[in-house]
């Protein structure tokens, strides 16, 4: 996993996510190791993680490992990304999309 992306869990969800978003937007990747979908979009994950560094807190949350998490905001597909800010779901993308639909995604909840 990247070096700027979180592997989050639902023991840490509340903390990490939840609560983290209160001060900055942070993005959720609901993936699962048997994803090929998801496996294309990581190298785009990371690479919005490294270009958002500070402005944005990246996440990444296996399903398989994390059911109540996926469960309670309703992770039909994978790969989906959602998009916290102040404790709320603002943004949701789902599927394997360019780097520039999730930049765009992101710019709208920053400043």
């Amino acid at each position: 996993m990247a070096e700027n992306v979180l592997a989050v869990n639902d023991a840490n969800f509340e903390a990490e996510v939840i609560t983290a978003s209160q001060t900055q937007p942070v993005v959720v990747d609901f993936w699962a190791e048997w994803c090929r979908p998801c496996h294309m979009l990581a190298p785009t994950v990371a690479e919005v993680a490294q270009d958002y560094a500070g402005k944005v807190k990246v996440t990444k949350l296996n399903v398989d490992e994390a059911m109540n998490s996926a469960g309670r905001f309703n992770i039909r597909g994978i790969p989906t990304l959602l998009v916290f800010k102040g404790g709320q779901v603002v943004g949701q993308i789902v599927g394997a999309v360019p780097k520039e639909h999730i930049t765009k995604e992101l710019d709208r909840h920053l400043g």
